[in-house]
């Protein structure tokens, strides 16, 4: 049975951190009334201009604050977190297309919320998922790319026993363990580096279940990694 677990490594760096799951079993990714799906995303583009209410984008404080977590860590250039990447898309006016249903989903749960959101297939898993420091010489292809690009050492990444799942933390998929349509069993998270945004980050988690729940049928799990719970069974 699969397990993810957060290593001390990352809780050295990001103590006050909170990672939440919903854990989704039995789900059918392959429904697909687009109309649906982009009237859900159009909806969380115009509320995503409540986080940028300031003229310059970097001091914005869902952005300001993800900016300081990335420089604890070695990263890429110019990577990002994957909230400001969407949100730099809605300041620009350019619209988030529909990708499949769970994808669309947490884009419009991330956009709502001014949270990073993310999915893996969990039946590509090779054995445990676990959040860390990497060492450097993980395997890694990226979405849309057929090259190795491992990480940094000391990058945070989320991995498993086959590599890296996503790098920079939150700023790159893999493309071994993308969601698609034919998923059935997804690993979706939301991360939190803000202490005083737990309420909202509470909510997002459960209208992100909800929603998974009402569209893509299955069962659904939340479950949250904090200092304290460091790690969980990804079934049962």
């Amino acid at each position: 049975m699969p397990r993810f677990i957060i290593e001390d490594d990352f809780w050295s760096l990001f103590p006050h951190a909170k990672i939440g799951t919903v854990i989704c079993q039995g789900i059918d990714n392959s429904i697909r009334d687009v109309e649906i799906y982009e009237k859900l995303l159009q909806e969380a583009e115009k509320e995503a201009h409540t986080f940028l209410s300031l003229e310059e984008f970097s001091g914005n404080p869902v952005i300001s604050v993800w900016r300081e977590a990335f420089q604890k860590f070695k990263t890429k250039k110019g990577a990002r977190c994957s909230i400001e990447a969407l949100l730099k898309r809605v300041k620009n006016g350019n619209h988030i297309g529909t990708i499949n249903p769970l994808v669309d989903i947490y884009n419009s749960i991330s956009l709502r919320y001014g949270l990073p959101c993310g999915g893996e297939d969990i039946d590509t898993f090779a054995g445990d998922i676990r959040l860390t420091q990497a060492i450097g010489n993980e395997p890694f292809i990226p979405l849309g790319s057929d090259e190795n690009a491992p990480p940094y050492e000391g990058e945070i990444v989320y991995k498993d026993d086959a590599g890296a799942i996503c790098r920079c933390w939150n700023w790159r998929e893999a493309q071994r363990t993308m969601l698609t349509e034919k998923t059935k069993n997804a690993f979706l998270c939301i991360e939190l580096v803000d202490e005083t945004r737990s309420d909202e980050f509470h909510m997002a988690l459960k209208e992100l279940a909800d929603l998974v729940s009402r569209h893509l049928g299955g069962t659904v799990k939340i479950e949250v990694l904090d200092m304290n719970n460091r790690e969980m069974a990804i079934f049962g």
